[in-house]
This record gives C-alpha cells, structure tokens and sequence, in this order.
C-alpha cells in the first residue's frame, strides 16, 4: 500500500494512476495489466478495497466474476488466444502482490513462457474423502 494507505489499484480507480480502462460498474473497474504477460492481459479488480476473496461480501464476489465472464469472451474474441487462464491469488502465500482484490484475465498461447508449479499430491479417496467431510456445505 502506499503511504496514503491506498492500493495502487484504488489509486487507479480514483483517477490517481492513469490506467487504459476496459469496463466499469457499480462493483468492479477492469483495465489493461501495465506488465501485460501476453497482449490483452486484464485486471478486473473490486472497487471497494477488500484485500482478498475471504474478505469480500457474495455480492461483490460473483460480480467480479460475472464481469471476468464477459471481459475473457471479449479478450477471446479480440485475441484469439489459443487458452486463457482466469488467476485469482489471496494474501503473499497464495501469490498475491496487490492487497487489494482482483483477478487476471490472461490470454494464453502454447510456449509463452508462463508457468505454474503445482506440485501433485494424490492422498487416495479415503484421505479425499475426510477433507471433503471438513468442508462439506449444505
């Protein structure tokens, strides 16, 4: 955060930080990533300056992905990347760099350089099951 206490994002949003907008409402401000991995990268971020998912209310959640939905069918159509990845990271351990929540909508192609480690754990279904049973909702 900077010294005012703001997230570069709020800054963005409040006209602070010049930013190349891509779509608005009354819960999220997208724009083009200033460190686009692939031409089209975008980041739809919330207006109110939740730090992450968990601290958000249902509401502002599924507008942030509601409007994800629309910008990646946009950037699809706009690009033409061969995939897209949808990434969206809480607190520095889960890969967050901006404590203000958001998520990326990246255009993806074959050989472009980014990567994901995610190392395979297989516990086996009994194991899979017990953690199921930690969080089952009714």
């Amino acid at each position: 955060m900077s010294e005012s206490g703001k997230t570069v994002f709020t800054r963005i949003i409040e006209g602070e930080l010049p930013c190349a907008r891509v779509y608005e409402n009354a819960h999220v401000f997208a724009f083009m990533d200033a460190g686009q991995v692939n031409p089209g990268h975008v980041i739809v971020a919330t207006r109110q300056p939740f730090e992450t998912l968990l601290d958000a209310d249902e509401e502002t959640a599924a507008a942030l992905m509601r409007a994800a939905h629309r910008i990646a069918r946009a950037v699809q159509e706009a690009f033409r990347p061969e995939g897209m990845t949808l990434l969206q990271a809480n607190k520095p351990a889960g890969w967050q760099t901006v404590p203000h929540l958001h998520l990326h909508v990246l255009p993806r192609y074959a050989d472009d350089g980014v990567g994901l480690v995610w190392p395979r754990k297989e516990p086996g279904i009994d194991a899979l099951r017990a953690l199921a049973a930690r969080l089952r909702l009714e």
